[in-house]
């Protein structure tokens, strides 16, 4: 049997890397072409047998033209790009025209489409339901102006419209360092945004602090089960076995954290080593919001993947981020810690 040609768009990413990886142990199944902005990067990623396609996800025609080549498109670098997803999708419905198969195309979203507003209150279940990817109804319900929903509409769209197969996941707060050959060769990001994040924001701050009270409640998953939940997707998604268009929507969470938690993990770290002013975090103000997050920490996200989800695809359960009384684990946070303090995060 023929490989299958991909085309990857985020390869050199925390999650993209993360899929990436583990890809290349099965060459021989895969002939994977990826976008990169990165010439140095380029070059590297093909020593490992990686076609490369040089641009960004504002080059409509090139993307266009690659989507049109490939069986299976995997889409890792933003969840919020429309021009990308667009020349995705006609590139996509191109190849099916010709063909008569509808193309894999499996799109990374986020668990900030199941959002509120709350700045760093507790969440609100009459405000913001459980959003469960076993409900189709509760899926349906997002809002069209939610995050992320303007371009995960478009995906779906194509899949409506019967020229590809959609596949949709919704990463949640990720954590861990990703490690592997493409990070040691310096192709791969290996490191998260949330948590970093705060811990640099608190630095510039001189205190660990969070949003509001910190009691908004995010879901959270470890980096290389979001890459295992990917791969195993990818596998049922080429079987035919895998929900897809609007009932193919996996949410990639292996439970929940409050951001308190998460700050007072932080700042005990940063207290440790002089860059806290106490061991305790505070509130930051309006102002450093702004300046720091936008939208990102002070939200609740309440959603969480099917039972069905672990079955069919065999996720197994997390290490637990939370230790047994409650508190954020210091792996997670110091980790991120460290590589800020040697200027590996910028």
């Amino acid at each position: 049997m023929p490989a299958k040609t991909i085309f990857f768009l985020g390869a050199t990413g925390y999650i993209g890397g993360s899929i990436l990886q583990p890809l290349l142990e099965t060459q021989s199944e895969y002939s994977i072409t990826a976008l990169v902005r990165n010439v140095e990067k380029a070059k590297r990623l093909e020593t490992f047998g990686v076609k490369t396609l040089l641009g960004n996800l504002d080059d409509s025609d090139k993307i266009q033209q690659a989507a049109a080549d490939a069986d299976i498109i995997i889409h890792t670098a933003s969840a919020d790009h429309e021009g990308a997803a667009k020349a995705i999708l006609a590139g996509a419905k191109a190849r099916f025209e010709k063909t008569g198969v509808a193309p894999v195309y499996i799109h990374t979203s986020g668990t900030g489409v199941c959002s509120d507003n709350a700045l760093g209150t507790h969440y609100d279940s009459e405000k913001l339901p459980l959003y469960d990817d076993s409900n189709r109804a509760i899926m349906d319900s997002l809002p069209d102006t939610a995050f992320h929903r303007n371009v995960d509409l478009i995906v779906l769209g194509g899949g409506e419209a019967g020229y590809i197969k959609s596949y949709i996941v919704f990463p949640s707060t990720i954590w861990g360092i990703l490690t592997g050959k493409l990070v040691d060769a310096g192709i791969a990001n290996p490191f998260s945004i949330q948590v970093p994040l705060a811990i640099k924001g608190s630095i510039q701050k001189g205190q660990g602090a969070m949003v509001g009270p910190g009691e908004n409640e995010w879901p959270h998953v470890e980096i290389h089960e979001l890459s295992d939940l990917y791969i195993r997707l990818l596998k049922a998604a080429i079987e035919g076995t895998a929900a897809h268009g609007r009932d193919g929507l996996y949410i990639g969470e292996n439970g929940t954290y409050r951001i308190k938690d998460a700050a007072k993990a932080y700042t005990r770290a940063l207290h440790a080593v002089g860059k806290s002013r106490t061991a305790n975090p505070e509130s930051f103000t309006e102002e450093e919001i702004k300046k720091y997050f936008g939208w990102v920490l002070p939200m609740n996200q309440i959603c969480r993947r099917s039972a069905l989800l672990s079955y069919l695809l065999g996720i197994p359960s997390s290490p637990l981020l939370l230790s047994p009384d409650g508190s954020l684990l210091l792996s997670a946070p110091t980790s991120a810690l460290s590589n800020i303090l040697s200027g590996r995060l910028g």
